[in-house]
C-alpha cells in the first residue's frame, strides 16, 4: 500500500528540538524532546509502534510508510515492532529497510489487526491508500493505541466527523501528517502572521505543479500472486482487480483516491488555513479538468480552486502534468496582507514589505523526523500535538470541498456554523460514501 510523494527525512537532533521550542510552547518542546533522548534506555519511555501500508512506489522507491518506519526507526526509545502490507513482495522490502535502523527486526504482517491485538503496542502509523484511513485509524483508537495517520485523513467528510469522535470517545493521541505543522521556520513564519507583521491577511495562494505519467488504459486480470487484493479493497466495495491501480495510481480513481487536491494540496491548504485562522468557507469554487492524458485517471490534472471565507480567501492551483518551470512561484503558500506579503518556502519563510523587497526572512529544518517525534513526545505525555486531528480533519474538509465542487460543477455554499453544505442535494450526496458491510466505521 503506497501512500504520498516522498518528503526527505533525517533523525531528529536536539538542535532542531530547541529552534522549534524557540517558536511556540518553546521551554515544554524542548524539554520533552532532550528529556525522552536522556530516558530512551528506560522500558517506560520506550514506544512500539507498528506501520501499516509500506508498499514501494511505481517506480520502485520507498513508500510513504516506509519512510514512516524507517523515521520512526531512527528516534530515541522508539521500537517499530511490526510493519504491515497486503502485498507480500513489498512487506519484505520494509522489514530489511527498517532491519538497518534498529537492532530488532519488526514483525512483517499481512493483516493489521494482527498488530492491533498486541497489547504491548502504543501506537499505529498508517499510510494506506486513503480509503483505508479513517476505518484503520478508528479501529486502532478502539484498541488502545496512539494513531499517527497520514494525509488526508479521511476520504469523505463524513468519515472525520467519525476519526474524531472515535480520538475523543478513546482519548487517544491521534496525529495527521501534515508535516509542516512541526516545521520550526514554518511555526515561526505563521507566528510573525498572528503578530500582524504584515498587517490584516486578506489573501492566501498556494501551488503544487508535478509532472505525473500517463496511466494507461488498465485491463482486469488476476491479482499478483503477492497481493491480497480483497484486503487492499477493503472498506471500499469490491470491483475487479485492474494493472493499473496499485500500488500508486489509486490516487486518480474517486472509488479509492482524492486525486491531487487530498495527496498534496492538504499540505499547502493546511498552511493557508492555519495563517489565515479561518475554519469553514462560506462559497467554494472550483475550474479545471482532466485535459493532458487519454488514460483511465478520473481526477482532474488541471484544477484551481477557490474557498471565500467572507473576509479572506484562499486559492490553489494545481497543474500535474508539468514541472515547475522559472514563471511559476519557487513557494509553497504565499500570504497577502495590507502592509506586505510572506511567502512559505519549504521550511523557512520570506517577508515583504508592497513593494515587494524582502525586509526579513527566516529559516528551518523540514522532513518527517520532527513531526513524528512530535507525536512520540505526546504519547510520553511530554507535549501537545502539533497536528491534533481535529486540525487534520479541518484541512481535509477543504480539500473533499474543492473536489466535491468539481465533481459536482456546483458552486458550493456553506454554513460556517454547522460546517454543512447548503441547499445542493447532488453535492451533499458526496459527504459520504458507501462501504463494504464488514469494514465500516463505527465508533
Amino acid at each position: 500500500m503506497t501512500h504520498a510523494d516522498p518528503i526527505q527525512s533525517r533523525p531528529i537532533t536536539r538542535r532542531d528540538v530547541l529552534k522549534s521550542g524557540a517558536v511556540v510552547g518553546a521551554s515544554l518542546l524542548a524539554r520533552a524532546s532532550i528529556s525522552s533522548a536522556a530516558d530512551a534506555s528506560s522500558p517506560s519511555k520506550q514506544v512500539r509502534v507498528g506501520v501499516i501500508g509500506v508498499s514501494r512506489t511505481t517506480n520502485g522507491g520507498n513508500g510513504r510508510g516506509s519512510q514512516l518506519a524507517v523515521t520512526l526507526a531512527t528516534l530515541p526509545g522508539v521500537e517499530v515492532a511490526y510493519v504491515c502490507d497486503v502485498d507480500s513482495h513489498h512487506l519484505e522490502k520494509a522489514i530489511e529497510a527498517v532491519s538497518k535502523k534498529q537492532s530488532k527486526p519488526p514483525v512483517g504482517v499481512g493483516d493489521f489487526r494482527k498488530i492491533l491485538d498486541d497489547k504491548s503496542i502504543d501506537a499505529i502509523a498508517i499510510a494506506t491508500p486513503d480509503h483505508w484511513h479513517t476505518p484503520a485509524a478508528i479501529l486502532g483508537c478502539q484498541a488502545g493505541k496512539h494513531v499517527y495517520v497520514e494525509k488526508p485523513c479521511r476520504q469523505s467528510p463524513r468519515e472525520g466527523e467519525w476519526l474524531l469522535a472515535a480520538a475523543r470517545k478513546y482519548d487517544r493521541h491521534v496525529q495527521h501528517g501534515t508535516q509542516r505543522r512541526s516545521w520550526p521556520g514554518v511555526m515561526e513564519g505563521i507566528q510573525k502572521l498572528n503578530e500582524g507583521t504584515i498587517g490584516r491577511v486578506i489573501l492566501a495562494k498556494s501551488w503544487y505543479f508535478n509532472n505525473r505519467p500517463n496511466i494507461g488504459h488498465g485491463k482486469e486480470r488476476p491479482a499478483p500472486a503477492t497481493l491480497d487484493w480483497a484486503m487492499w479493497q477493503g472498506p471500499a466495495p469490491a470491483r475487479p482487480y485492474r494493472d493499473n491501480v496499485a500500488p500508486y495510481n489509486w490516487h486518480w480513481f474517486w472509488h479509492w483516491g482524492t486525486g491531487e487536491l487530498g495527496n498534496n494540496g492538504v499540505h499547502m491548504l493546511d498552511v493557508a488555513r492555519w495563517g489565515l485562522g479561518v475554519d469553514t468557507p462560506i462559497r467554494v469554487t472550483s475550474a479545471g479538468g482532466k485535459y493532458r492524458y487519454d488514460d483511465d485517471q478520473e481526477t482532474p490534472d488541471t484544477n484551481n480552486i477557490s474557498l471565500d471565507f467572507g473576509d479572506k480567501t484562499i486559492t490553489w492551483e494545481n497543474r500535474s502534468w508539468a514541472e515547475h518551470n522559472v514563471r511559476d512561484p519557487d513557494y509553497d503558500v504565499a500570504f497577502y496582507g495590507e502592509n506586505g506579503s510572506l511567502e512559505i518556502r519549504a521550511g523557512g519563510y520570506s517577508i515583504y514589505d508592497l513593494k515587494g523587497k524582502e525586509v526579513s526572512k527566516g529559516k528551518g529544518e523540514a522532513g518527517d523526523a520532527i513531526h513524528l517525534q512530535n507525536f512520540v513526545s505526546a504519547i510520553r505525555g511530554e507535549g501537545k500535538l502539533n497536528a491534533e486531528i481535529e486540525k487534520g480533519v479541518r484541512s481535509a474538509t477543504l480539500c473533499h470541498l474543492g473536489n466535491i465542487a468539481y465533481r459536482t460543477g456546483h458552486t458550493l455554499h456553506l454554513d460556517p456554523k454547522t460546517r454543512q453544505i447548503l441547499n445542493d442535494p447532488e453535492a451533499t450526496g458526496l459527504w459520504g460514501r458507501e462501504y463494504q458491510k464488514e469494514w465500516e466505521p463505527k465508533v
